[in-house]
């Protein structure tokens, strides 16, 4: 993958203020009477007894640590870069290029191996390998990891902690979470148990758990700096406009290869999916961030059950107050609060609208749950499914006003949405060549179109007995390669989704066909 490189310099603030308390204890000489009333300390259990008289949380992770690291994976990723042919002449603007969230936080090149963007009409661009880390979530096999872990991967490969190594089959993607479901065919595996994210507390102990830089079985501990980060990254063009940011933010050490590992509380729960640091220099410089496991295990659970995730929609456009008054200071100076989401738009077919709520509302509560920015309503919807119905709270002028909001998927519908194959989009079957077919058509690859239906080739003009021998400058040899490429062309977030075609159909006359995939 081609470089990405930044203009200017990105400026992160986090006011984070965590307090925490380790108390003071008195030393009392031999005979000598004192009043140990505020606090006590045993230094043999790292206990600490406050006013209230409740005991502090154990800091002692080594049972906890001990127990996670057998449920956290080494994953090996495999692929081969898809490219388009490049028109003579024409120059690609480097914001066509899909977002990589990776290469924005760790750097180009780092940690998921080298990625070299291949020159275009380069027929066999070199393979890229990358590497991260997964967390089992049921003992037969089921890991949740980074969807930038294993996006386009053609192989993905687990490693235990045991050092037992399987072939991974990938159950399912969300890139607007960077979440993925992978499986392994095994049994009596350790799992990691899903805690509650929503129960984290600004300063409370976490560990993170993963294998950075490929040192294996990796423990790292740090305190939860903030809740519900969003905005960490700038968008970029042709980023999925789905994207749900409501991340943990910690400062346990979380580096290349950390992608896609546990973060678990002092109970040994399953409290996040390590996804991104924030650094100039590739490395850990303070601030890592999480998935909460509330929006993981949710699409985890989508994957499994549908291999895709069921969104539910407000159908709004929202902004944070904060950035409302400095893209319309006018109208942010007339609302009577300072925290929530306003709604600057809403289409036409929004379930919002059909409620009643209004452009110019600001929504703070969802299901009596105060929300204070833009990424806790989208944490808060992201948890829900279409058919679902939620009491959202508006404030309108000076009045608050509850409404009840039948949730929408973005077909504008309440009905379960299907994964659709690269495949069944095209419409057609297909089967590899036999030599003698081969050697008659005087071709080294290729596979052919045995049918058609209603789909893509069909109406591309593609008739039946075609060979297709080069998609995207790359050779055609297997079905299933074939299918690959396809569902990784149709998986990219940007615009450019396409496939160009050359093919000889078997009276020798040579074709070539361009097929959207956009639409």
């Amino acid at each position: 993958m081609k470089n990405f490189k930044f203009l200017g310099t990105l400026v992160l603030v986090a006011a984070i203020s965590s307090g925490i308390s380790l108390g003071t204890y008195t030393l009392l000489n031999n005979r000598q009477q004192g009043a140990v009333n505020s606090h006590e300390f045993d230094q043999g259990l790292t206990k600490l007894t406050t006013l209230t008289g409740e005991a502090a949380e154990n800091t002692d992770f080594t049972i906890v640590a001990e127990n996670t690291v057998h449920g956290v994976v080494h994953i090996k990723s495999s692929s081969t870069p898809v490219t388009a042919p490049q028109r003579a002449g024409e120059d690609r603007e480097q914001g066509s290029q899909p977002f990589d969230l990776f290469e924005y936080f760790f750097g180009p090149d780092q940690g998921q191996g080298q990625r070299q963007q291949p020159r275009a009409g380069t027929p066999n661009p070199q393979p890229r390998v990358g590497f991260g880390s997964g967390v089992i979530i049921s003992t037969d096999g089921y890991i949740i990891t980074n969807n930038h872990v294993i996006d386009g991967a053609d192989e993905i490969t687990v490693t235990l902690n045991d050092n037992s190594t399987f072939a991974a089959k990938l159950i399912g993607t969300d890139p607007a979470t960077d979440i993925a479901l992978i499986k392994i065919e095994a049994t009596g595996l350790t799992v990691i148990p899903f805690g509650d994210s929503d129960r984290l507390k600004v300063g409370e102990w976490v560990l993170a758990v993963g294998n950075p830089f490929n040192l294996t079985s990796t423990v790292t501990a740090g305190i939860v700096s903030a809740k519900g980060r969003g905005n960490v990254f700038p968008r970029a063009k042709g980023d999925n406009p789905m994207r749900v940011e409501s991340f943990i933010q910690t400062d346990a050490a979380v580096n290349p290869g950390n992608s896609g590992g546990a973060l678990v509380n002092t109970r040994g729960e399953l409290v996040g999916i390590n996804t991104a640091i924030f650094s100039e220099t590739g490395n850990f410089a303070g601030y890592s961030f999480a998935v909460p496991s509330s929006i993981a295990a949710k699409v985890a659970a989508d994957l499994k059950k549908y291999g895709t995730v069921q969104r539910a929609m407000l159908g709004v456009s929202i902004q944070d107050i904060g950035v409302l008054k400095s893209t319309n200071p006018e109208v942010a100076a007339k609302l009577k609060v300072t925290e929530g989401a306003y709604v600057a738009d809403m289409g036409e077919n929004s379930a919002a609208k059909a409620a009643g709520i209004e452009v110019g509302d600001v929504i703070i509560a969802v299901n009596g749950t105060k929300v204070r920015t833009v990424s806790a309503l989208q944490e808060a919807i992201s948890l829900q499914s279409p058919g679902s119905k939620v009491k959202v709270t508006v404030m309108r002028g000076s009045a608050e006003k509850e409404f009840t909001v039948e949730l929408k998927n973005d077909q504008g519908t309440t009905e379960v949405v299907k994964n659709v194959s690269g495949t069944e989009l095209l419409g057609g079957a297909f089967q590899e060549l036999s030599a003698e077919k081969k050697k008659e058509l005087n071709i080294s690859n290729g596979i052919e179109i045995t049918g058609l239906t209603d789909g893509k080739l069909k109406d591309a003009g593609i008739r039946k007995g075609f060979v297709i021998t080069t998609v995207n400058d790359r050779q055609i040899s297997s079905v299933d390669g074939f299918k690959r490429l396809v569902d990784q062309v149709l998986k990219q977030s940007s615009g450019d989704k396409a496939l160009f075609i050359k093919g000889v159909y078997p009276n020798g006359k040579v074709e070539f066909y361009a097929i959207n995939l956009n639409k």
